[in-house]
Parts: C-alpha cells; structure tokens; sequence
C-alpha cells in the first residue's frame, strides 16, 4: 500500500504541449569554449597542437529553434590539441566547432559587447579561439582555450516592416498581399512572434514583408514585449504603418485616440527607441475605409496627416514627438478588398525601386569621389 502511494505521488515530467512551446526564437544564450592547447615535449624540443576555435556561421533559411535543438545542453567545445610525442613531433590542431546560425545574428558576450553581425549569407566570426600549443615560449605547456558566455540576437532583414498598435488590421493585410498565413481575430495581440511574408508579382519580383506584433504605449522601455518587436524593424528598408482610421483603445483603462493622436503615438515611440529609425521612408495606410463614417473621418484628418507637424501643437502632450514622420505615400485602404490591395503591392514596389534607383546614385557618387582621391589632384578629372 505504501509503495502504491509513493508511486502515485512520483511527479512525471511531461512535455509541454506543442501550442504551449514557441516555434519562433530570436534569441538564445550559449556557454562557448575553445580547445585546449596540446602539450610540447622539451627532450625533443615538440610543439603541442593548437586547441580547435569555435565559430559561427550565417545561413540562410536556418532558425535559432535548429541551433537550440541541436544544442541540448547549450555548450559548445572545442577538441583540444594533439600532445607533440617522438612519433609526432608537431601535435596535430584540435578540431574546430562550426554552429551555422541564421542570418540577422547579432553576438554579443557577457558585458553587451558587439562581438559579429552577421547580416549576410556565409558571413562567419571566431567566437572562442582556441589556446596555443606547448612550446620553448610556454614551458611547453599548453594554453587552454577562450571561455565565454555569448547572446545571439536575430534581427529579421525584410524589405517592409509593418508597424501598428494591436488589431489595427496588420495580420489582415499579410494574410491578403503575400503568401504568410497568420492567425487572425476580432481581438488585439492576435499576433503574438514575428513572421515574414512573401510578396510574389508576375514578373517573379518578390518583396519580404515582416508582420511585428502590435506596439503598446511604452514599447520604447521594455513594457510589455516592446524591444523584443522594436529591434525587427531595424533592418527594414521600409516602414509600412497600418492605422485604423477609427482609432484605438488598448483596454477599458486607457483612453480612446483617434487615428491622428495614434500615429502621433507610433512616431513617438519610435523616436524614443532609436531616432534614426525616423530618417526610414515609409508609407502609412489607413485601414477600414469601407465601414460607415470613415470617409468623413478621413476628410477632417487628411490635411494634418498629410503634414503632421500642422497638428502637433493640439496633439496630447504624452504621446508628442520632438520630429515627426515625413511619408512618402498615404493610402486609404481596406485590408479585405482586393483592389485596394492591388494598389499598395504596386505602391510598395514602386517606391522599393525609388529608394534602390537613389541609392544606386549615391553610391555611383561615393565611388566616384574615391576614384578622383586616388588618381589625385594633377590626374584627369573624372566625368
């Protein structure tokens, strides 16, 4: 009987349910350490193999969900090197660690010091050297290796970064211009992890579009998940704002703003995370022009969406930027009618090709200007 009780009081790990764990990771801490270094032999004046480094490399279409289940324990070693003997005068090097990491990932060590951004395929950084091998420098002792404790970060490259409080209609939209298949409700935070949707046009261009989770007021210091969404839109080309043109309240608590007081808000919070995410292009798209009421919202907003710096002296003083946006389209849309979204892909496109066509000039210019450095002042000018 007691043996019986004992057996029903024996707690069962079990694992979590699939819907419980999540599928998308965008950070992850490791313990790295590099092989030690072989010993030398002093009778015959042997050299010890150097220890094996660890080293990360950038692959396209792989996760940190890979690396963190390839990784059960979270340590990578390094072997170490061959001890030198009469038969091997010089050690053989210990074997290196290879981690392939996705591209977007930035390495940080223990005191939040940039260490790699690997940003593009194949880009690769040592994160762990390996120690040197016995010799006459070393009492023919080897070293052993770097040991730290490093953060990757993924940071998603996308084209377009979509930007919006919750429910503003974000999912909606990806779900109708690419081939994502978010989840989507009548209720906010339906998004809940970054994803990234494909738009595909006939001529077989494509564009990647990230669908971030909706910003709340204070996204800027952390509430909430605010730098876990903000750091997304970092690397995009473009920013993509989706407003409802009827406003938005988070909760019963917080007052309701209408889409003006909202995109002032947007502004704001960007401008306190990182101000030169203002200096992106980006296009603002006034989402459910086809309930009733909203082209009469529309008409009285307009001209002080249009330049915003006109309507800042009346916009409530919590949610006032110092700089405010400057957009380079303003579309009244509808995310279920397929025309409408017929125009922003098109929109989207164009002004993707504007931004390559000037940068493109930019660079036509800066390499111009190095060449004429080069070939100095008494060369021939170059036209």
């Amino acid at each position: 009987m007691v043996q019986l009780f004992k057996y029903l009081l024996k707690s069962t790990k079990s694992p979590a349910r699939a819907h419980f764990r999540p599928s998308f990771l965008d950070t992850l801490r490791l313990t790295v350490r590099g092989g030690h270094g072989g010993n030398g032999l002093p009778k015959y004046g042997g050299v010890g193999g150097q220890g094996g480094c660890v080293y990360f490399v950038a692959k396209e279409g792989h996760t940190l969900r890979k690396v963190a289940q390839s990784l059960k324990d979270k340590r990578v070693h390094a072997t170490s090197g061959e001890d030198s003997s009469k038969l091997s005068i010089f050690g053989r090097r210990g074997g290196d660690q290879r981690i392939e990491v996705p591209v977007g990932v930035q390495v940080y060590d223990e005191q939040h010091k940039l260490l790699a951004d690997l940003n593009e395929d194949e880009a690769s950084c040592i994160v762990a050297g390996g120690g040197t091998g016995g010799c006459t420098g070393n009492n023919f002792l080897g070293r052993p290796g770097e040991s730290r404790i490093v953060n990757l970060d993924l940071k998603l490259i996308a084209d377009v970064g979509l930007v919006g409080f919750p429910n503003a209609g974000k999912s909606t939209l990806l779900k109708a211009i690419s081939n994502a298949k978010p989840k989507i409700a009548a209720y906010p935070f339906t998004t809940i992890r970054p994803q990234i949707g494909t738009i595909e046009y006939s001529d077989l261009r494509s564009i990647s579009l990230a669908d971030l989770p909706g910003l709340i007021e204070g996204a800027h210091a952390n509430f909430g998940m605010g730098h876990k969404f903000l750091k997304h839109i970092e690397r995009t080309r473009l920013l993509l704002f989706i407003v409802d043109i009827f406003g938005f309240q988070l909760s019963p608590r917080h007052p309701h703003r209408d889409c003006l007081a909202n995109i002032y808000a947007l502004n704001k919070e960007l401008e306190l995370y990182d101000p030169t995410l203002l200096e992106k292009p980006c296009l603002l798209l006034l989402n459910k022009m086809d309930k009733e009421g909203a082209q009469d919202i529309l008409a009285k907003v307009e001209p002080s969406i249009r330049d915003l710096s006109v309507g800042l002296a009346e916009c409530p003083e919590e949610v006032r930027p110092s700089r405010v946006l400057k957009f380079e389209h303003i579309l009244p849309i509808s995310a279920k009618n397929a025309t409408r979204i017929s125009q922003v892909k098109k929109q989207l496109r164009k002004t993707l090709d504007e931004l390559a066509e000037e940068q493109l000039v930019v660079d036509g210019q800066v390499l111009k200007e190095q060449l004429q450095q080069r070939v100095g002042i008494r060369g021939p000018k170059i036209t």
